[in-house]
């Protein structure tokens, strides 16, 4: 789930939160700039990296929940001090979000319609500017710096940005530049066995999109996490044609028959990152054989992943195969993407560096 979705389903709780987050890190720091937790009076959702770092943040954060503080920022030096020895410095935006803040609605529809926005947060002030492609919504308070600030945003969403940035506005205060960006990680799993349930578990704690799909409607548990969707359907291939391009997919079925289908249908398709398929060796085998008497070609053939999991784990336990291949899919995922540096070039972060050094 996107920490927009998250306010969205606090304010639901008709809860007020306040959002932590890294804003700036220079050297070694637990999380990159952008991380972002979100603190209620008795929740979190969310890390910037554990340790004294977020224990001190989650006091700030309650502690202007308890009070009239409504954004703060703070430099933590990561050393002996804050007993962290990353030996870097995080710089923490904190601001309490109202239940029914209209800004949440606007971005999360934003979101949902698959439309990459920038919010833009002054460190000091309780301005907002969302920025689109497109349209913007909000403002900072002054024509200079919404102008300002729309050009660095939408240079941030055409070169695929996604690290925040704290940059100076035309107003020449610094202000938080947060991309927020459609998931582009997206599972589907088929099969709510043993190992598909432990999977999905383990994959509620990874930021990335879950179609979940068996046709036992009694397999599935009765709470799953946030970032799953269930479907219950008699016919689970149906299910891969509307699936992103670009797409996981976890063939984990109690059917030699239904996994030979799913599979052949997902190779046919060709334009997913990763295909898997629970199973061994000589399944694989066997399967390599049915698949050509259908048609598929050996190129095609050759993308699909059996057994499935990262080498050096053994263990046959339905936990320890989760773990296995959802670090498989990560690192998949990891070498699909570009480099993440600490800090990126984006218009005006130069001056705000240096400030920092």
């Amino acid at each position: 789930m996107s920490w927009i979705h998250t306010l969205q389903l606090v304010a639901e709780r008709c809860q007020d939160a306040v959002t932590v987050t890294v804003a700036a890190g220079k050297g070694s720091t637990p999380r990159e700039p952008g991380a972002k937790m979100i603190v209620t009076i008795d929740a979190l959702h969310g890390t910037i990296g554990g340790g004294e770092l977020e224990h001190q943040a989650i006091a700030l954060a309650r502690g202007m929940l308890r009070g009239p503080g409504q954004r703060a920022a703070k430099r933590f030096a990561l050393g002996a001090n804050l007993g962290q020895y990353c030996g870097g410095a995080a710089s923490l935006l904190l601001e309490r979000v109202a239940r029914g803040a209209p800004w949440v609605s606007v971005a999360a529809g934003w979101h949902d319609r698959g439309a990459p926005l920038v919010v833009v947060t002054p460190v000091e002030g309780e301005a907002r500017l969302l920025v689109g492609a497109g349209e913007t919504w909000g403002g900072l308070g002054d024509a200079g710096a919404d102008a300002r600030a729309t050009t660095i945003a939408r240079t941030m969403l055409a070169g695929g940005e996604r690290t925040a940035a704290v940059v100076a506005a035309g107003d020449g205060r610094p202000a938080l530049f947060e991309p927020l960006r459609p998931s582009e990680f997206d599972v589907v799993v088929f099969g709510a066995g043993h190992v598909g349930r432990a999977l999905v578990r383990v994959l509620g704690l990874v930021p990335c999109r879950v179609v979940w799909v068996d046709s036992r409607a009694g397999e599935f548990p009765a709470e799953v996490p946030d970032n799953v969707r269930v479907v219950r359907t008699d016919a689970p291939a149906a299910e891969i044609a509307p699936a992103r391009a670009g797409s996981y997919f976890l063939v984990l079925t109690h059917s030699h028959a239904l996994d030979l289908e799913l599979v052949e249908a997902i190779l046919q398709r060709g334009d997913f990152a990763y295909c898997g398929m629970i199973g061994s060796q000589t399944k694989r085998r066997t399967f390599e054989h049915g698949l050509a008497k259908r048609g598929v070609p050996p190129e095609r053939r050759a993308r699909l992943t059996c057994p499935i999991g990262i080498p050096g784990i053994r263990g046959k336990e339905p936990g320890a195969i989760a773990v296995a291949v959802a670090a498989e899919l990560l690192e998949v995922r990891e070498r699909a993407l570009p480099g993440i540096e600490n800090e990126r070039t984006v218009p005006g972060i130069e001056n705000e560096r240096a400030a920092r050094a």
